[in-house]
């Protein structure tokens, strides 16, 4: 079995997304606000599912995606 990356993501987004999501260096949800909804979701196991999750819990910490 592959070891989860460390990030703060909700397990809910799933393991695939976050493991895509830390090799492309995203692990923090500062680290999501310099990229856009639109690039995450060109990332190969990133789907609509986990941007909207993400996307949620970055608007509760009064944080967003990048523009774009």
């Amino acid at each position: 079995m592959t070891e989860q990356p460390e990030t703060e993501f909700p397990r809910t987004i799933g393991t695939v997304a976050t493991r895509q999501l830390a090799a492309h260096g995203y692990t923090t949800f500062e680290s999501l606000t310099k990229v856009s909804a639109k690039a995450l979701l060109q990332i190969h196991g990133v789907g609509p599912k986990a941007v909207r999750i993400l996307g949620e819990e970055l608007a509760a910490q009064g944080k967003a995606y990048a523009a774009g």
